[in-house]
């Protein structure tokens, strides 16, 4: 590939309106936010994006807005994955002539194919379009795994650019790692990982905690990239409860609550996802309070906080 995927991209959340519509102008303002913070790609209609619950056409409108907004200052890695392949090959030709810079596929979910059926479905993805795939490993969410013999396969072939590595298991990062070719982007899929993916040569996470704090996660990319391992595990330190308590109930629940405790886009979900318990609600703004990212904390500036209340 000419420039792999490497920094930090932001898994976008989708902001709906109270009638449970997509909320056009909150996803081009959340996505400008981001590029004016300073990200390095950003990663519509993901599992953050609440991608299993947007119809065909939302995705290709968030996409729309989402590459509008980024105007060329920042590529966007568009969300193309689903459990049949066909369908999904669909989708990544529509996408890619939105222009889309490159696209983020998932395991298949649900129906569990083995490692030749992984193989053959991005393969089959692969060749459907000109533009770079970044495959997308979380096993905890879709029931199979890509082992590292087959994302090496994958890895040999054609545009498919990198990994969104969310296995959770450190040593087949490692192996990841150690094997891949130079120009193919191993990525965090979890942002407590990050760092320590970054030592072991990874290029950068696709992140959820940039949704608030977009401008340290690509802080701290930027600093262990540059070698500065000490100034990025302090960013580290400083993110670690915010990354934790992201996760308390599914993503991205609790995102989507802190979103709307800093002020920035109200908490609204599509079933089967609901709004985060009263107790969860309180965790997340005691840690944006000691971070001082509340809305009136040092976290969001009076002209977001202005241009919100005028917004959705």
């Amino acid at each position: 590939m000419d420039t792999p995927w490497r920094g930090c991209g932001t898994a976008l959340v989708t902001p709906f309106t109270e009638t449970g519509a997509l909320d056009e102008d909150g996803v081009r303002r959340l996505a400008r936010r981001q590029v004016e913070a300073g990200v390095h790609f950003l990663v519509p209609c993901g599992t953050t994006g609440e991608s299993p619950t947007l119809a065909h056409a939302e995705k290709l409108r968030v996409v729309e807005l989402v590459i509008a907004e980024a105007g060329g200052r920042v590529p966007v890695l568009a969300g193309a994955g689903g459990y049949d392949t066909r369908s999904t090959v669909a989708l990544a030709r529509e996408l890619a002539a939105l222009g889309a810079d490159g696209l983020l596929s998932v395991t298949p979910y649900y129906n569990k194919p083995t490692q030749d059926g992984l193989y053959r479905h991005f393969r089959t993805i692969a060749d459907s379009v000109d533009c770079p795939v970044v495959l997308y490993n979380v096993p905890s969410r879709t029931g199979c795994n890509i082992a590292p013999a087959t994302l090496l396969r994958l890895a040999a072939t054609g545009n498919i650019a990198g990994v969104k590595e969310a296995s959770g298991d450190l040593v087949q990062m490692c192996e990841i790692c150690r094997t891949a070719p130079d120009d193919f982007s191993v990525l965090s899929g979890d942002d407590a990982y990050t760092l320590a993916l970054l030592a072991l040569g990874g290029r950068g996470v696709i992140s959820v905690v940039a949704n608030e704090a977009p401008d340290v996660m690509a802080q701290l990319v930027e600093q262990a990239e540059s070698g500065d391992f000490a100034a990025a595990r302090a960013l580290h330190e400083r993110l670690l409860p915010l990354m934790q308590v992201n996760f308390i109930e599914s993503n991205p629940i609790p995102v989507k609550a802190a979103l709307e405790t800093m002020g920035l886009a109200p908490a609204r979900y599509r079933l089967p996802l609901s709004p985060a318990s009263p107790a969860s609600r309180e965790r997340i703004a005691a840690v944006l309070d000691t971070l001082g990212m509340t809305a009136s904390g040092s976290g969001r500036s009076a002209a977001e906080r202005d241009e919100t209340a005028g917004g959705s």
